[in-house]
């Protein structure tokens, strides 16, 4: 490999993947070198109609879909199925949301495409993976924030609530496109020893309680729970200040800001069982502290001491933080609405570069050129554009 190449040029992937979860996953892919192909139906995935748009274009789905080549196929007809199939024989890895039961409908299943390529590595991504008596359950992101339990161990956390909260960040969905770009990264790894690909079975249900870390083990246990969450909002003078004091350093460095050294001797306190099941009375005495001081001055003493803190930002104003363009957090994409910032992975490599985009291909952009190249005729590719 060049020094100069990104770590997955060479692969390609056909992407029939919708909305969020398996997009986001091919996205990274794309951003690492590798060449992705989306297969959208003639109507185009759900979220090229989705906010912000500008001239018809959605930010939402160039975030999702940057870099990607696009063609349109209709699944319906034979003739579609049997281009899929010419494809298939052509790339590495492939990636599906559908629910279970319809790529097996349609003819694309992975024992009938393993049969054309068995390099091939076919990850599908479902709600609640592709077996068992759940497996059919339609399913979005906030119905399996829901049903996981996620949504009312949340609600645990806010005193006084009774009500879950709206969705409007989908948690499952991002966390699953990571979960399965590594699975398939994984499988890419084992082919080069075996040089067989292998089916990926990627369940969102799975995902998000695999994220429940203390909340599934005191499911199983009777363990008393704390009167306030130990991590939670602190209040200053004209605002909100969070900190983690998740060690006994950093609980001794904040009463050392606060100057309330007292505390690491207070029987209440001083163990952290103890502290644990005292910590409303913690954070009451420490708010006698912050209330005082406005929220930058409770983070300068809290930062001075070593704290883990911030203050409660808005998307707008975290953009804005020095250490986004030191990062090169944001890149810069393209699309037939104009140019726009987008979330960069959250990963660097010391020996290969990334690049995400810089294009959003239009629906069907690359229909013609894709299919070509897979040895369609003219009058074939045709016959599938009419």
């Amino acid at each position: 490999m060049k020094e100069s190449s990104r770590p997955l040029e060479g692969l390609r992937i056909l992407d029939f993947s919708t909305t969020i979860a398996g997009p986001h996953c091919s996205r990274l892919l794309a951003d690492m070198g590798a060449d992705v192909i989306k297969v959208e139906s003639p109507e185009g995935d759900l979220m090229r109609s989705r906010p912000v748009q500008r001239d018809g274009a959605s930010t939402m789905f160039g975030q999702l879909n940057a870099g990607k080549k696009s063609i349109v196929l209709d699944l319906k007809r034979p003739e579609s199925i049997a281009a899929i199939k010419k494809l298939v024989a052509r790339v590495d890895i492939l990636v599906e949301n559908y629910r279970p039961g319809v790529m097996k409908r349609l003819g694309l299943d992975y024992p009938v495409l393993a049969a054309l390529n068995p390099r091939l590595i076919y990850c599908a991504i479902s709600g609640y993976g592709q077996t068992g008596p759940g497996a059919g359950r339609p399913a979005y992101a906030p119905v399996i924030h829901a049903a996981t339990g996620y949504d009312m161990a949340h609600l645990f956390y806010q005193q006084g609530r009774e009500r879950p909260d709206n969705c409007g960040i989908f948690v499952a969905d991002y966390a699953s496109g990571a979960y399965a770009m590594g699975a398939i990264l994984a499988a890419l790894h084992q082919r080069h020893s075996t040089g067989k690909g292998q089916m990926v079975d990627v369940s969102m249900f799975e995902t998000l309680v695999g994220m429940l870390l203390g909340e599934v083990n005191r499911a199983q246990f009777d363990f008393e729970m704390p009167s306030r969450p130990m991590y939670g909002p602190i209040e200053a003078g004209d605002g909100y200040v969070m900190l983690a004091t998740a060690s006994e350093r950093t609980f001794q460095d904040m009463a050392t800001a606060a100057g309330r050294r007292d505390w690491l001797t207070d029987p209440r306190f001083e163990k952290y069982a103890d502290r644990r099941m005292n910590w409303g009375l913690l954070i009451d005495e420490l708010e006698q502290w912050s209330k005082k001081m406005t929220v930058k001055e409770v983070v300068a003493a809290l930062e001075k001491h070593g704290v883990p803190c911030s203050p409660y930002l808005t998307v707008t104003e975290a953009l804005q933080d020095p250490q986004v363009e030191h990062r090169g957090s944001l890149c810069s994409i393209e699309d037939s609405g104009g140019s726009y910032k987008s979330p960069a992975p959250p990963f660097r490599f010391s020996g290969s570069p990334l690049q995400s985009g810089p294009k959003v291909a239009s629906l069907g952009a690359d229909t013609e050129s894709v299919l070509t190249e897979a040895g369609l005729s003219a009058s074939e590719i045709e016959a599938l554009l009419k």
